[in-house]
């Protein structure tokens, strides 16, 4: 009786491969020089747009998979970032009240931002990606031409790099991403 309690409240094989795929995107998505050289706007919404489009990039690559095993793995990569959302939130001082609706916004502009950098990876060139981009990415900034499409450059890297990387790598929780 004790074993199944015990594994009742034992956590989930994917809570822990998620948390460490979370780990990485986030130091990834954290490197000074996405910022610095890119343009990013250093500030909360870029931050978590940063963190927003690596985590794109690595439940694209989980969708790909197409098992049940990444299928599942990705949704326990989605609601832990966004019970961490939830949490970051609380630590800034956001009301518990607005905190929900605040949470939900952010994942709309996450199911948004899906399918704009999906067709901008789909497009021929740079140019659709770079746009979206601007659009979301980089927010209210404007940055040079030159650096949403060293974006766009980069985001194609990490998406060619995460295409090849081994099924099972990324499965337990080994993510590597490409300098920027």
């Amino acid at each position: 009786m004790l074993t199944n309690v015990m594994s009742f409240f034992s956590p989930k094989p994917e809570k822990a491969v998620a948390v460490a795929l979370y780990r990485v995107i986030v130091a990834q998505a954290r490197l000074p020089r996405l910022y610095s050289e890119h343009g990013v706007p250093d500030t909360l919404d870029g931050r978590f747009d940063m963190i927003i489009l690596h985590a794109y990039l690595a439940s694209r690559r989980l969708k790909a998979m197409n098992t049940e095993e990444s299928q599942t793995l990705n949704q326990a990569l989605f609601d832990l970032i966004f019970a961490d959302m939830d949490s970051s939130l609380r630590e800034i001082g956001i009301g518990d009240l607005s905190v929900g609706k605040k949470v939900k916004v952010m994942a709309q502009a996450f199911y948004g931002r899906v399918e704009a950098y999906d067709a901008g990876l789909a497009a021929d060139t740079d140019a659709v990606l770079a746009e979206a981009l601007q659009r979301n990415l980089f927010g209210t900034v404007n940055p040079q031409p030159a650096q949403s499409l060293a974006v766009a450059a980069y985001v194609r890297r990490v998406d060619a790099t995460l295409a090849v990387l081994p099924d099972r790598e990324i499965l337990a929780g080994n993510l590597e991403f490409p300098a920027p």
